[in-house]
């Protein structure tokens, strides 16, 4: 994937994984292509976590 592909908005990036001919594709990178998006997954959620604690603390300042 290329530097312009990282700027893109995020459904642009998943809509071009959605498009792409997974029968080209071996059993090993299928396999990579898998682990890295588990990762990608958890990369998001972390976010999310962090995010919600950020919102909480927040909400204290604001209601004390």
């Amino acid at each position: 994937m290329d530097d312009n592909a990282l700027t893109e908005k995020p459904d642009l990036a998943l809509g071009y994984l959605k498009k792409q001919d997974l029968h080209d594709l071996s059993v090993d990178d299928l396999k990579e292509r898998i682990a890295a998006l588990k990762a990608e997954i958890l990369r998001c959620e972390n976010a999310i976590g962090n995010r919600g604690g950020a919102r909480e603390e927040a909400e204290k300042l604001f209601n004390l």
